[in-house]
């Protein structure tokens, strides 16, 4: 575990808070969490934009990550199951590790939870993104690994579902080995003498 922040270096975090048309800035004043992310410990730029997933806002990162040497980046905006590969592209694109970028949710989590809420969600999102502010610190670059698959797969128990998995694969093209523990295949199925409804013989 790390008990400090991940490096030596001078932390330049920045901070890019999205409107997402009204998706956000209806329920959430953008303006009042953005200028709250000027305050926070290590943030050394903070950029509202309208769309910060569209080109322009990703290219305000680009920018930003350049003219501010930013090593750390912060998105608050939509769900990262959506737009995670889109920001670490980016970053990636400005010549930082992608890993080197953290993401608050102020779409799913703030504005379409509290849409009559304007204060509540407000104060919300600014703990998020002081949150993910600090997560950033403790980031670390990290380098993806390509790993040679062999087109080979063990399934282990010779039971009905055991059987089947295997003759599927094998099926698919796969070497197959089928492992079983007990001296013949078939699991429960083959101590059973006749199946329901059709009292056929269950081998």
């Amino acid at each position: 575990m790390v008990s400090n922040v991940a490096t030596d270096e001078e932390l330049r975090v920045g901070v890019f808070v999205c409107d997402c048309g009204l998706n956000i800035a209806g329920a959430v004043d953008t303006a009042a969490v953005a200028e709250y992310a000027e305050t926070l410990p290590d943030v050394t730029c903070v950029v509202r934009n309208k769309y910060t997933c569209a080109d322009p806002g990703q290219n305000e990162i680009k920018d930003a990550v350049r003219q501010h040497n930013l090593n750390r980046v912060v998105v608050a905006s939509c769900t990262p199951r959506q737009h995670e590969p889109t920001f670490r592209q980016c970053v990636y694109e400005a010549g930082l590790n992608p890993y080197l970028m953290e993401m608050a949710n102020l779409r799913e989590h703030c504005s379409w939870v509290h849409p009559d809420d304007r204060d509540g969600a407000t104060a919300k999102a600014k703990d998020l993104v002081a949150s993910a502010v600090a997560r950033a610190r403790f980031l670390q670059a990290q380098e993806e690994m390509s790993v040679p698959v062999s087109q080979r797969a063990l399934v282990i128990g010779g039971g009905i579902a055991g059987i089947e998995a295997a003759l599927e694969m094998a099926e698919a093209g796969h070497k197959v080995t089928l492992v079983e523990k007990t001296p013949s295949i078939g699991g429960v199925m083959a101590q059973l003498d006749k199946t329901y409804p059709t009292m056929d013989c269950s081998i």
